[in-house]
């Protein structure tokens, strides 16, 4: 563990402020980006890179939340019904972390992040979108007003199983590797579940407050975090 120096602290204080508006624009709450940087450039351990991401996650989807429920992008019917599962995986992800060794985890990450990328890569110019508006999105779905087109979009919840399936993946994920959840979500809801990249990305960040305390429980628990 590197002692804190007051340049170090500025260094992460950077790349913090970095992580953390990707991590909003794209919904996904920038572990992916911070957790990578305190592991192999400042050289934390895993577990507690991850706890730190964790902490600044729920800061980050407080910030984004608030920001966007007046563009209704925020489905929050959706979220709630979602987060039941995610918040279970996240305990369950927590509790694994602490008996993985650090490489285990290392490949884990790379792993995950390879599968996310091929994934996001396969949706380019594609929409989920219903053209008429006036069509009911049913219970779970939404509508929201989109700034480019001028429009009103609408969409329906497809494949819900698989939502909650992922969701649950995506909580364990996020408290095993510190990354949010919502590089999980965001993909498999956009890709599979017919939301459109905003909405999901939008939802997700509301979400992965709530993923990230239930891991970062965990790690303060345990001592790693810093």
């Amino acid at each position: 563990m590197p002692a804190v120096t007051p340049l170090l602290a500025l260094i992460i204080f950077v790349a913090g402020t970095l992580a953390g508006s990707l991590g909003a624009l794209l919904g996904i709450g920038g572990g992916i980006f911070l957790v990578p940087f305190l592991n192999l450039g400042m050289n934390f351990p895993l577990q507690a890179a991850a706890a730190i991401s964790l902490t600044t996650v729920i800061a980050t989807s407080s910030s984004v939340s608030a920001g966007r429920s007046g563009k209704q992008l925020i489905n929050l019917r959706l979220g709630m019904v979602l987060e039941v599962a995610t918040a279970a995986g996240s305990l369950l992800g927590g509790l694994t972390a602490q008996m993985l060794p650090q490489a285990t985890l290392q490949l884990l990450f790379g792993i995950m992040s390879s599968i996310v990328a091929l994934i996001m890569l396969t949706r380019i110019r594609r929409r989920n979108v219903l053209l008429d508006p006036s069509i009911d999105p049913g219970v779970l779905g939404g509508r929201f007003h989109e700034d480019e087109s001028g429009g009103i979009v609408t969409y329906r919840v497809k494949r819900l199983p698989v939502a909650l399936i992922a969701s649950f993946i995506a909580g364990n994920v996020s408290s095993l590797l510190g990354v949010g959840g919502g590089v999980i979500k965001v993909p498999v809801l956009n890709a599979w579940c017919g939301i459109p990249m905003r909405a999901a990305a939008a939802t997700s960040a509301f979400m992965i407050g709530v993923t990230a305390t239930a891991g970062a429980v965990i790690y303060y628990g345990h001592g790693e975090l810093q």
